[in-house]
């Protein structure tokens, strides 16, 4: 797979850029920005052509025959999503892995978000695992895997740095990126 997923990023004119730290063990992999579908797939072979498993969270309702195996095989982690916080059920599952690297879209949707969902910020904390920034620049045709992020428990200090990173990063429909935090909407509401 891995050397298939190379050649059909170099057919496209695609490239990854940046190391993926597999020193790691347990990730949680931010993906932003997140404007379309085919962000899904452009990341997946970017992923795949460094040979790493990346896992995703899906509802457990989806896991049903014939499925299941295609989503599990695919790096599909079925959650549980009635039984208490969603956040707490997440960062337990970093304890049931040998190897999590679990990517999450912070935007929380393809649409417009004016304020990024904190979700992936503190189940990294609480699982004490880093956070790895990752992009998919549209312009530059360039997936990138940045720098770590270690959760400080400061998340208005930790986000500055993240926004850092995602600051400049073409989406492929840059009317629906937004590099926000709670703090700042609070501002632009103020003015």
């Amino acid at each position: 797979m891995k050397n298939f997923a190379r050649f059909l990023l170099k057919l496209f004119g695609w490239k990854s850029v940046g190391t993926f730290p597999t020193e790691y063990k347990k990730l949680v992999i931010l993906e932003a920005p997140h404007t379309s579908n085919l962000d899904y797939f452009i990341g997946m072979l970017i992923v795949y052509a460094t040979g790493v498993k990346i896992n995703v969270i899906i509802k457990e309702e989806a896991f049903f025959w014939p499925f299941a195996g295609l989503l599990k095989k695919a790096g599909g982690v079925p959650i549980n999503r009635t039984k208490g916080s969603k956040t707490n059920s997440i960062v337990g599952l970093f304890g049931n892995y040998e190897e999590l690297y679990l990517a999450i879209t912070p935007e929380g949707t393809r649409s417009l978000s004016e304020v990024w969902r904190k979700g992936y910020y503190y189940i990294a904390l609480k699982a004490k695992v880093p956070i790895l920034l990752s992009s998919i620049d549209y312009v530059k045709k360039e997936g990138c895997f940045g720098p770590l992020i270690f959760p400080s428990g400061d998340y208005n200090k930790d986000f500055e740095k993240i926004e850092e990173f995602y600051r400049g990063i073409n989406a492929r429909f840059p009317e629906k990126f937004n590099l926000s935090n709670e703090h700042q909407s609070k501002k632009k509401r103020k003015a």
